[in-house]
């Protein structure tokens, strides 16, 4: 058995599941100190379905604290970002475009040393170990406790970064240490921004790691602990301790997958409709499909792995707004206070979970007290609500063609039985908790994108090397030995790069080991904990 919990803004959502059945599911108010949530969610579990908590595998988490640490630029440790490519790169220094405010919050700390290699392996120039113990002379004076380190092409040759932390970690142990081939892809300035973030949040992810962790202790649950991915897959404690970046958007991505699941359709459209916002996905093949270009994180351009969702603020504690004809729903919401503001509960807010009860389709509180609703406005803000859907589905949709549409997610009773564009929709049973589902049935995953110099009748040694490495990913992070497999392989040559540069990614994932512990990741050697 295991337990599924996704905390979201509104709602926190809690399945227990037997192999492939829901036994009990429960939806409790999401609390400012979350944890108090994820409690109250587990309780109402043993309350349906008393279970032995010695018969749980693990219990699997998709929380928002640390993308929230990232746009409130709070929570997050003085950092260095430390760039290894000179002479090259030093017209756009780190932290080039930040926000001032999320610069002020990790302190500033930048510098450029020698370093870095071409795209085809070539050294541009020598590390200079003497650049980095005056650097790291700088950060002790400064209690500096977190590094970024980033190197030219390091998905070509990671070897300057990886000596770099060895000779950072000697002089400064306990220094937490990111590496910039383990975090983004290729691109400098969006890579080394996806490192510094996760460099950033690594006290931050050590705190809530052993706070969840105790938390499920004190209530009986000592299974081990996994995170969910924002690939729509796990990582153990300690795996998110180390890469807490890689849990953005893990909520979405949970929804996805826990849809799927539920439907049986692993091609469709996913509408997740929470109680502040919505979002839409494709499904490919079961798994969120990622996004082709950067991505922006609290106004940061980043590139590591994240889901190609589209977000917008509609949901069952939307405000609804209106003058004469003109109605509008969101992106303003009551969130966690529904129970207290909206109308059906006695409160004195007009949302659109208001508007549903009155039209209907659902029965949530007390219909009476919005019995007296204007029916004009009531059709008026569904439509507003279909309507902003129906349009963020085309905007996903890669051809003309009709998408299967699954709808999912407590908040997706504002919506009808059938959408324009949709071939066909699905609301699956337990749909309300799919992403509770999806965060108890995923699996565990590893993906490497690199940049490969292919030469004349080596493409597939280059395919078998980068097929290994994602699957030694897999492992790393906690994956069954004899189930992994490799689900994505993509080419792509750079025509702009000589020597028959091709860039490869490859995803590989299998299902979760069975054991006692959550497992650890491997730490090359640095004093990274």
């Amino acid at each position: 058995m295991r337990i599924g919990i996704d905390v979201g803004g509104t709602n926190t959502d809690a399945v227990l599941m037997d192999g492939d059945s829901v036994l009990a599911d429960a939806k409790v108010t999401t609390t400012p100190d979350v944890t108090d949530g994820i409690v109250r969610a587990v309780q109402r579990l043993r309350e349906q379905r008393d279970f032995d908590p010695a018969a749980l595998t693990g219990v699997m988490l998709g929380t928002t604290h640390f993308i929230n640490a990232i746009v409130e630029a709070r929570d997050l440790a003085p950092t260095a970002a430390i760039r290894l490519g000179l002479p090259a790169t030093q017209s756009l220094p780190p932290l080039v475009g930040w926000p001032d405010n999320l610069v002020s919050a990790i302190g500033g700390h930048t510098y450029l040393c020698h370093g870095g290699h071409e795209y085809d392996g070539r050294v541009i120039s020598e590390l200079d170990p003497g650049e980095l113990h005056r650097i790291a002379d700088e950060l002790a004076v400064n209690e500096v406790r977190s590094v970024a380190i980033t190197s030219v092409f390091s998905l070509v040759n990671s070897e300057f970064e990886l000596r770099a932390a060895e000779i950072l970690a000697e002089r400064l142990p306990g220094l937490r240490v990111s590496l910039s081939h383990e975090v983004g892809r290729t691109g400098l300035l969006e890579r080394e921004n996806a490192t510094v973030i996760n460099a950033a949040l690594g006290e931050l992810a050590e705190r809530i790691c052993d706070g969840m962790v105790a938390t499920l202790r004190t209530i009986g649950l000592h299974a081990p602990l996994y995170l969910s991915q924002n690939d729509g897959t796990l990582m153990g404690v300690d795996y998110a301790r180390q890469y807490p970046v890689m849990t953005f958007a893990s909520g979405p991505t949970n929804s996805m997958r826990g849809a799927a699941y539920l439907s049986g359709v692993d091609d469709c459209a996913v509408v997740d409709v929470g109680g502040t916002t919505t979002d839409v996905g494709m499904l490919h093949r079961g798994f969120p499909r990622e996004a082709s270009a950067e991505v922006s994180v609290g106004g940061i351009r980043t590139n590591f792995r994240m889901p190609d969702v589209l977000s917008f603020g509609v949901g069952g504690g939307s405000l609804v707004r209106h003058e004469g004809a003109d109605v509008k729903v969101g992106p303003e919401s009551v969130g966690y206070r529904l129970q207290d503001e909206a109308l059906v509960f006695g409160g004195e807010t007009l949302t659109a979970t208001d508007l549903v009860v009155a039209a209907g389709l659902t029965r949530i509180g007390d219909p009476e007290r919005v019995a007296s609703l204007d029916r004009d406005l009531v059709s008026a803000g569904l439509d507003y609500v279909t309507d902003r859907i129906t349009g963020t589905i085309d905007r996903m949709r890669t051809s003309r063609a009709l998408v299967p549409v699954v709808l999912v997610g407590g908040g997706s009773v504002l919506l009808p039985e059938e959408l324009p564009l949709a071939s066909s929709v699905l609301r699956p049973e337990q749909f309300a908790v799919a992403n509770a589902v999806g965060a108890a049935i995923a699996q565990i995953s590893g993906d490497v994108d690199r940049i490969f110099a292919i030469q004349s009748g080596q493409r597939d040694a280059a395919l078998d090397t980068a097929k290994q490495e994602a699957t030694d990913r897999a492992l790393i992070a906690g994956a069954s030995p004899g189930t992994v497999e490799i689900v994505e392989v993509e080419e792509i040559p750079l025509a702009y790069l000589p020597g028959n540069a091709t860039r490869i990614r490859v995803k590989a994932v299998g299902d979760l080991a069975q054991s006692t512990s959550a497992p650890s990741p491997v730490a090359h050697g640095r004093g990274v904990r």
